[in-house]
């Protein structure tokens, strides 16, 4: 680590200390316009034996637990290289070397599952109905599927997937290493509108580092360091995935697409059926070229919406035309539900009918 970038992170680790209160959330809103100082951040989390891991880390959870959302999102923003490093350190059974980052980890996680009261929070999931428009399909050109799902929403059956409640943790074990994670991802991933793109880039290279890492493809990678396989869980793949979406269409097309493609490998080699389902669902869905999009532009999900006004062909047609004539019909076919994230992809084939 330079001394240049050592010496902004100790001005950064004394700064806040010295800081009054009235000053801290002018201070919290111009922390995400220091790229120096994330840069020497992610310098100090990606070298364990630094010796300014352990204040980085027991500032950035002063930062999460505060009151500021800047502060929080600050944070947040590490989380995927924080997990990366805890995760190559207890492959290589190194934990002794991250026992600072496992602490962070931790504490963010029992402060997340809990509310204010100090109860337990339950996080529920609406999955949307066919029959209702949204930014995905129009009902009207489900056919008759739209009667059905119209006729269930009138009698009030709204699926709803409930998440929680979440034992609280004192350890991070074998056991419930991945559910511990799956949880912080799911933090990070509700507020990916506010991650620079430096922490969506960080989150692709953890995904497919993890996917790779001690498997033939590590090597057309050429990912150096570790070359044990880590162990994934199937709904930790699933809240990457997530990630990777958002990705795709917010700057890092190309970092999003090899994610993507380690995921497919992975799942397939592993038969994990629902990363299995999200990843191809995405992939039917994505256009055919890269998209050149501005990485400081729009941060958003870009779709195609149907038109609501149906078109009438202006050309008159005889009986002796219909005959001739093949009828196109628009289907919209289900390819992927994500159940955590309460996404439907719908893919649009066309049915010739003579």
């Amino acid at each position: 680590m330079l001394t240049s970038e050592k010496g902004v992170v100790e001005e950064w680790l004394s700064e806040f200390k010295t800081l009054p209160e009235a000053s801290i959330s002018s201070y919290a809103s111009g922390l995400k316009n220091k790229i120096s100082l994330v840069s020497a951040l992610y310098e100090v989390i990606q070298k364990p034996q630094s010796e300014l891991l352990e204040p980085v880390c027991h500032q950035l959870f002063e930062f999460y637990r505060s009151k500021e959302k800047c502060l929080g999102t600050f944070t947040l923003q590490f989380l995927p290289e924080l997990i990366w490093c805890y995760l190559s350190m207890s492959s290589s059974r190194e934990l002794q070397s991250c026992g600072c980052i496992e602490a962070l980890l931790l504490s963010i996680y029992n402060l997340e599952i809990m509310d204010e009261q100090g109860h337990s929070k339950i996080l529920s999931f609406t999955i949307p109905s066919l029959s209702k428009p949204s930014v995905y399909h129009e009902p009207s050109s489900i056919g008759s599927m739209a009667l059905t799902e119209g006729a269930l929403s009138q009698h009030g059956l709204t699926r709803v997937v409930y998440s929680g409640p979440h034992p609280q943790r004192e350890m991070l074990t074998a056991q419930n290493r991945f559910e511990v994670l799956s949880f912080l991802l799911l933090c990070y991933n509700s507020v990916l509108n506010d991650m620079p793109a430096l922490s969506l880039l960080s989150l692709c290279q953890m995904c497919s580092r993890l996917c790779v890492c001690g498997y033939p493809r590590q090597n057309a990678r050429k990912y150096q360091g570790i070359k044990n396989r880590i162990p994934i869980s199937s709904e930790f793949m699933v809240q990457l995935l997530t990630g990777i979406y958002y990705s795709f269409y917010n700057g890092e097309w190309d970092a999003a697409r090899r994610a993507l493609d380690d995921v497919l490998y992975r799942a397939q080699l592993e038969l994990l059926p629902e990363p299995l389902l999200l990843a191809n669902a995405i992939k039917a869905s994505l256009p055919q070229g890269a998209l050149k999009g501005n990485k400081e532009g729009s941060r958003c999900i870009q779709v195609e919406i149907t038109p609501t006004s149906s078109r009438i062909s202006r050309n008159a047609v005889t009986s002796m035309s219909i005959r001739g004539h093949r009828w196109k019909r628009h289907v919209w076919a289900i390819v992927g539900i994500g159940l955590e994230t309460g996404f439907c992809y719908l893919v649009e084939l066309s049915v010739i009918v003579k």
